[in-house]
């Protein structure tokens, strides 16, 4: 298990390690936002461990509160590097290992709300929001449609090495609002109610771990599952492939030496 902040990664592997029974659980730092970060987790990875069946990319940035871009240390725009360019960057780096592996699965993670912008783009020209007004919201859902797009690209080139790749995108989930105190009553109030609407964590992940393990998705690749693992359509922009390569393009301008 990769995690960003230990404290909380220490909790989720005593939790996993009392419910399983099993000690066989490992954590790596990891942070999703930092390319030297990643290539240094996958170092470690690899020293350790000769085998990856699996990799889900969970790790997400979204501050509801955040009203301006954050830019990381490497000065690439926060959302876009945690949500996007770092997981392509960590399976890039994987994905000699997990060819080796017949029948791995690469998941990654979107988002519901995408329904609510049909017609939205990737902004290729300015996907870190340098010019014009910042919205975090735009910046996640631009991030979110970049993985779905991700996943059809990389499904089609893996298609002859028993690899597949799907996303699932993820529902309304209760959420910890205290995790943004700098969130306004209104947005609180807002969340508060939404969160009647919502389905626990560990509800959702029953369509991860699903989609993971079970046999009647091993041959199924390159499609977008909601959190009752039912195949939806996504918009009409993500499906062209044309659209796709430009992404990929654009995208590896935010990576060196892959």
């Amino acid at each position: 298990m990769a995690v960003e902040i230990l404290k909380e990664g220490k909790k989720a592997i005593e939790e996993i390690r009392n419910k399983s029974g099993s000690t066989n659980v490992d954590m790596i730092s990891i942070d999703m936002s930092i390319q030297k970060s990643i290539r240094n987790g996958v170092e470690t990875f690899l020293k350790s461990y000769g085998r990856l069946d699996i990799l889900i990319h969970n790790a997400a940035d979204f501050d509801i509160s955040r009203k301006v871009p954050i830019y990381s240390s490497e000065n690439i725009e926060t959302v876009w590097a945690t949500n996007h360019v770092g997981p392509v960057l960590l399976t890039e780096l994987l994905l000699p290992l997990i060819k080796k592996n017949n029948g791995a699965r690469i998941i990654t993670i979107s988002s519901k709300g995408l329904m609510l912008y049909p017609f939205l783009k990737v902004n290729l020209k300015d996907p870190e929001f340098r010019e014009g007004k910042y919205s975090v919201e735009k910046a996640y859902y631009q991030s979110k449609l970049a993985q779905v797009m991700y996943t059809y690209w990389l499904a089609e080139k893996l298609i002859n090495d028993k690899v597949t790749v799907n996303c699932i995108r993820v529902t309304n989930v209760k959420i910890d609002i205290f995790r943004y105190p700098n969130l306004s009553n209104s947005m609180k109030k807002l969340y508060s109610m939404k969160s009647k609407f919502s389905i626990t964590p560990e509800e959702m992940a029953k369509a991860y771990t699903s989609l993971a393990l079970d046999d009647k998705y091993k041959e199924i690749t390159g499609k977008y599952f909601d959190e009752n693992l039912r195949i939806v359509k996504s918009s009409a922009y993500s499906y062209k492939k044309e659209n796709q390569e430009r992404l990929m393009q654009r995208t590896f301008d935010f990576i060196k030496d892959v």
